[in-house]
């Protein structure tokens, strides 16, 4: 096995100076544009989640090379604002953000700096870096359910509360299906908001434990329903039904034969 303690650039990256540029940038931007001069990191923080969610929407969906660039960009410029911004109030530069970078890296991957064989497991490293009896401290209250419910999972995993296949987990959503049936036709409209909660929670794992991101699949999902929904429709209409009069039998002869087809 070759020796990898070493950072593989040898001290300074590839194109070193590059990356610089984008704060030079924003310190010029800073020093000549009024509203990027009266720029915080809070009323920043929009700008950020936006541009970290249409890249990610972009890598998903397969967008060109040169408009992952250009959001690769929008959301590098982000990042070297909330840098800079940094400096100027003396709390950390780009220096410490690297550093603090490659040390965390360094410890998450042993079998590379250090004399581990194999990969650990990263959510119990983790675990093991938190302070504290809170396995949850830290995790951002703010990201969709699904993602927050897959990153709740991975805490717990990493102090060793897990299923040991996804095959088990598959089995607690037969048990989540049955109890969701039971409330169907029930009154307490809560309990059945409960149950499928825990329904939703328990695909999540079964995702999870799949190595996926019930996020993503859910995502795929909704692109494929709407792909084959436009489709059904531009069929309906070529035969002459009309969507909201034509029956529910003779849409979905239509969706099955669009499935059929691959589309």
């Amino acid at each position: 096995m070759p020796d990898n303690r070493e950072l593989p650039h040898g001290g300074a990256p590839p194109g070193a100076g590059v990356l610089d540029r984008a704060l030079d940038l924003v310190r010029f931007l800073r020093a000549g544009c009024p509203w990027d001069a009266a720029q915080t990191p809070i009323s920043l923080t929009p700008y950020l989640l936006e541009e970290s969610l249409e890249l990610a929407e972009d890598i998903i969906d397969g967008a060109p090379d040169d408009r992952l660039r250009g959001e690769i960009g929008d959301l590098l410029l982000n990042v070297a604002f909330q840098i800079v911004l940094a400096e100027e109030r003396g709390a950390f530069d780009a220096a410490d953000v690297v550093a603090t970078l490659e040390a965390k890296m360094r410890r998450r991957h042993p079998h590379l700096y250090g004399d581990a064989e194999e990969r650990p497991h990263w959510e119990a490293e983790k675990a093991n870096e938190r302070s504290g009896d809170d396995v949850f401290a830290g995790l951002a209250s703010r990201l969709d359910p699904l993602s927050r419910a897959q990153r709740l999972q991975d805490r717990a995993a990493g102090v060793g509360f897990d299923w040991e296949h996804a095959k088990d987990a598959f089995e607690k959503v037969h048990e989540e299906v049955e109890e969701v049936a039971a409330h169907l036709e029930s009154a307490q409209r809560d309990l059945l908001e409960q149950e499928i909660g825990d329904l939703l929670f328990a695909c999540v794992n079964v995702a999870r434990l799949s190595d996926l991101h019930a996020g993503t699949a859910l995502r795929l999902a909704n692109a494929k329903f709407e792909r084959r929904f436009e489709r059904m429709a531009d069929v309906a209409k070529k035969r002459g039904l009309v969507l909201g009069e034509a029956t529910l039998e003779e849409l979905d002869a239509i969706w099955e034969e669009i499935k059929d087809s691959g589309g």
